[in-house]
């Protein structure tokens, strides 16, 4: 994946891909070799309009924010064909979603370790993470995004929580765990929280400022459910284990 992605960035620099924002999303004009580029790297989806002449994506906040600010291979601009600088478009982003300093972290953090990363609102949870291209493998792990700033808590992925300021009111009791953890195991996969942290705690740079990225640390946990018929069947495994080198 880190060599399609490597290639794709070098196509959109050598072409000097610009989107354009839209809202929520981005929209980004492709011609045929980074159509496929796109594709196999699963950045944004590709929608139908008039124009013939090219094939547009649709990419998400977090995804148009990695290939402008992260991977520098795009450059971002208004209805008005005017460019945005990467904090403009920090203070848009933020705009149109409070939390999004928090998801992109998120997002970037999976990127990094090479994860294919896509929406998980159809699986109840911010993110699904691939190990390979969707095409082939289902995904591993339904992400949530958790946080520890000062900003009301992240709820329902807008921006729009009403919690106590640490963004775990999606799961603040067991009822919300099991709902959870029950629809993450029925499509079989793991559930991962990310804690994204302020590593110098309330004391640092606020989330309204793009250096803010640079305080920001990912903790991560998978939770699982507790199975006790298969415990008890690894526990009579062991037993019998020892009993056999005993004999």
């Amino acid at each position: 994946m880190s060599k399609t992605i490597s290639d794709l960035q070098s196509s959109l620099i050598k072409s000097n891909s610009s989107g354009i924002l839209s809202g929520f999303s981005v929209l980004l004009a492709s011609n045929p070799d980074e159509i496929d580029l796109l594709n196999q790297s699963c950045f944004g989806k590709p929608i139908t309009t008039i124009d013939k002449d090219k094939q547009w994506f649709q990419l998400t906040l977090e995804e148009a924010f990695y290939l402008s600010f992260s991977l520098n291979c795009i450059k971002i601009v208004t209805g008005d064909n005017i460019i945005k600088t990467n904090n403009e478009l920090w203070d848009y982003m933020i705009s149109k979603r409070e939390s999004f300093p928090y998801f992109f972290k998120a997002y970037s953090h999976l990127r990094a370790k090479n994860w294919v990363v896509r929406s998980g609102c159809q699986y109840g949870v911010d993110f699904v993470a691939y190990r390979h291209h969707p095409s082939l493998v289902h995904s591993e792990y339904g992400v949530l995004v958790f946080s520890e700033g000062n900003r009301n808590g992240i709820g329902d992925g807008n921006g729009n929580g009403n919690g106590n300021g640490n963004g775990n009111d999606r799961l603040r009791v067991w009822s919300d765990f099991q709902c959870t953890l029950r629809l993450s195991g029925s499509v079989a996969k793991t559930l991962l929280i990310l804690y994204v942290k302020n590593k110098n705690g309330e004391n640092g740079v606020v989330e309204d400022s793009l250096c803010c990225l640079e305080n920001y640390s990912v903790e991560e946990r998978t939770i699982t459910r507790w199975n006790p018929e298969r415990c008890r069947e690894d526990q009579g495994n062991v037993e019998n284990g020892n009993s056999k080198c005993k004999n």
